[in-house]
C-alpha cells in the first residue's frame, strides 16, 4: 500500500510508525500506516475515500493492548488532542471527546458536581477504548454512565448509538466493526465536589497500593470469571512471579503482566498463555484474555 494510494488527508499519516513507543507495554511492531486526523471531518473523509479492503484499527493510550512484534497491517488510527475535550454539554452530563483520559473526564465531572464518574479516574485509557471495551473498576462500569456515542464507521457515516444498542456484557460491547468511536455522553447524579475528590483520592490510593503502575504493563490480563478472581487463580497456580524472557508475572498483582526491561510481545504474550494453562490444570478455569492482542505473530 503505497502513500500515492492513500486518500489525502489534512492530520499526519505516517509509514511504518513504531507503535511501542505508544503503548503501555513498550513492546511490539509498527503499523503499516499511523492516521493522526486534525478532526472528526479528516477521518470521516479518509475512511469514506480508502480502499475497503484495508484493515482500520483504532490506538487509545494502548494501555489494555499487546502490539504483536509483526506489527499491524493496514491503518492505525490515533485520536488526538482535537477529540480530547471534555465539557459539562446537559444536566449532570458530560460530552467527551475520545481522546480523554479518564483523569480529565472524572476531574471535570468533580468541577461541575458530577458523581458516579469516579471511578473512570483508575482506568489508564481513552473514552474510545471505555465504550468499546465496557470499562470497569471500583464498582462502576462504562454501561452505567453512558448516555450514547458518536462513532465513524468504516465507510465514513457518523452515527450515534445509544447505549442500548451496545450490546453490553463484562468488558464487552456489540460496537459494530470497524467503527472508531469519537465522542460519548457520560450522565452522572448531583454531588459535593468534596465528596467526589475524596472517592477519587481513596480510588488512587488503593491502586497505587495494590497495582504496580510504575512498571511496563498492560493491565488487568484475564476478565474475572463467574464465580473468581483471576489474580487469586493465577496465585493458586503459582504463577506469581513467572517469567518467560523479558516477560514477568507480577509479584504485587498477579494479574498483570510486566515486561522488565527488554521482554518483546512475543514474551508478554507467551506467558499469558504458559498462565492460562497452568490456571486450567490447577483449577479448570478458562481464563479469557482481557487485553487486546493485535497484529501480526
Amino acid at each position: 500500500m503505497m502513500a500515492d494510494t492513500l486518500p489525502k488527508v489534512e492530520g499526519k499519516l505516517t509509514a511504518q510508525a513504531p507503535l511501542a513507543p505508544l503503548v503501555w507495554f513498550k513492546s511490539g511492531g509498527a503499523a503499516q500506516w499511523l492516521f493522526e486526523p486534525r478532526d472528526r471531518a479528516d477521518l470521516q473523509t479518509f475512511l469514506r475515500d480508502l480502499d475497503p479492503a484495508v484493515p482500520v484499527m483504532a490506538l487509545g493510550l494502548g494501555s489494555n493492548l499487546i502490539v504483536r512484534d509483526g506489527g499491524v497491517p493496514g491503518v492505525v488510527v490515533r485520536l488526538g488532542k482535537a477529540f480530547a475535550k471534555v465539557t459539562n454539554s446537559a444536566d449532570l452530563t458530560l460530552d467527551c471527546g475520545a481522546g480523554a483520559s479518564g483523569i480529565l473526564v472524572s476531574s471535570t465531572a468533580r468541577d461541575n458536581g458530577i458523581a458516579g464518574l469516579e471511578f473512570l479516574r483508575s482506568i489508564p485509557g481513552t473514552v474510545g477504548g471505555f465504550v468499546r471495551m465496557n470499562g470497569g473498576a471500583y464498582g462502576g462500569e462504562v454501561k452505567d454512565i453512558l448516555v450514547d456515542c458518536d462513532v465513524v464507521m468504516r465507510d465514513g457515516s457518523l452515527r450515534t448509538l445509544p447505549v442500548a444498542e451496545l450490546g453490553y456484557t463484562y468488558r464487552h460491547s456489540e460496537l459494530p466493526d470497524g467503527a472508531i468511536v469519537v465522542a460519548a455522553r457520560f450522565k452522572g447524579r448531583p454531588g459535593k465536589s468534596e465528596d467526589i475528590q475524596a472517592e477519587m483520592d481513596r480510588i488512587s490510593a488503593s491502586r497505587e497500593a495494590s497495582q504496580p503502575l510504575r512498571s511496563k504493563t498492560g493491565g488487568s490480563t484475564f476478565k474475572n470469571p463467574e464465580g473468581h478472581k483471576a489474580w487469586q487463580l493465577v496465585d493458586e497456580a503459582g504463577c506469581r512471579g513467572l517469567t518467560r524472557g523479558g516477560a514477568q508475572v507480577s509479584e504485587k498483582h498477579t494479574n498483570f503482566l510486566l515486561n522488565t526491561g527488554d521482554a518483546t510481545s512475543t514474551d508478554i504474550e507467551a506467558l499469558g498463555e504458559e498462565v492460562r494453562r497452568r490456571v486450567k490444570e490447577k483449577s479448570g478455569v478458562t481464563l479469557e484474555w482481557e487485553i487486546q492482542r493485535v497484529g501480526i505473530k
